[in-house]
């Protein structure tokens, strides 16, 4: 019996909850990192308070989506409690625990807020925020990094173990966070910021193209024959192994075309990169032109979003085989 085409083997169904999680809790923190950093090297205080809120308000709209895809949200907390062995818990605790410094430094920011120039007394900044700064770098980071380890830790999704997992999670949350940051922050975006940022596209969207060449190229380490116990033979499906669709067929065994994961990739290059890397051009020889960075913004935003996606429908797992 011929083969399927690799491109046809079953892969995971992509949740919208886990997608909107991965999109904006990721730039959420992304954000939370470029406001602090903004916040150490002296910004006003009353626009460092609205790209706070805005990025607590991505990581709290991220964590709660995130809860639509558990069978019961309400024993959520459980999850807490295993954070010795399991990278979920300990992107629960560390997620939490981001909300500290944020909120102190919010805190640490309102004299400035109330000033009349909005910067308010450095002296007591220095003293109550600049910790809190450090530490919401240190904590969203962490984040970020134990959301990508959920994902690159799984054995049986061989295309999850691949080492550009992680490097690209934390490249997403730096330039997403990033052109928001640019967006919200009354600064004027000069050559050295526009370069850095045209180069952060282009890097994100070079490593993704290797990614996607890697999971192409490489199959799955066992066959259908280790599966079902019957090693170098080939074997073919007859009969299904049930009558009715489990949750390994609805969440595991998604089909997706080559011709369209292609057409998402390029789409997902074009909203990443091209469009962010014009904008961002555009705002430079206009002297900063908002609109043109909450573009840049936004496709990006859209971008990440469609990468997610092919991010999960893409993974091959390998309880597929034995269906």
């Amino acid at each position: 019996m011929a083969r399927r085409p690799r491109a046809a083997i079953g892969r995971l169904n992509p949740a919208l909850s886990v997608i909107f999680f991965t999109t904006l809790s990721g730039a959420g923190y992304g954000l939370l990192m470029w406001t602090a950093m903004a916040a150490l090297c002296g910004q006003p205080a009353r626009p460092l308070l609205a790209s706070l809120g805005v990025a607590l308000v991505l990581v709290t709209v991220g964590l709660a989506s995130s809860m639509a895809h558990l069978g019961k949200p309400q024993r959520a907390w459980r999850a807490l409690s295993q954070w010795r062995t399991s990278w979920l818990s300990r992107e629960g605790i560390v997620a939490l625990l981001t909300y500290v410094p944020a909120l102190l430094l919010g805190a640490a920011l309102l004299p400035g807020m109330m000033a009349a120039d909005g910067r308010g007394s450095a002296i007591a900044f220095n003293a109550a925020g600049m910790l809190c700064a450090g530490a919401l770098m240190v904590c969203a980071f962490a984040t970020v990094v134990c959301t990508a380890m959920i994902y690159a830790c799984l054995k049986p999704i061989p295309a999850w173990r691949h080492r550009l997992v992680v490097p690209v999670y934390l490249l997403f949350a730096v330039f997403c966070g990033g052109l928001l940051s640019i967006a919200l922050l009354p600064r004027s975006i000069g050559t050295v910021m526009t370069a850095l940022a045209c180069a952060a596209a282009a890097t994100l969207v070079g490593c993704k193209w290797r990614y996607w060449r890697d999971i192409d190229a490489a199959p799955l380490p066992q066959t259908r024959g280790d599966a079902v116990g019957l090693p170098a033979r080939a074997v073919s499906v007859f009969e299904r192994p049930h009558t009715e669709a489990n949750y390994l067929t609805r969440e595991m065994a998604f089909v997706l075309a080559r011709k369209h994961a292609m057409r998402l990739r390029w789409l997902a290059t074009v909203l990443l990169a091209i469009v962010p890397i014009g904008c961002l051009l555009a705002a430079w020889a206009l002297g900063g032109n908002a609109a043109c960075l909450a573009i840049a913004a936004v496709s990006a935003l859209a971008g990440a979003f469609v990468e997610r996606w092919l991010f999960f429908a893409q993974a091959r797992h390998m309880v597929t085989l034995y269906y």
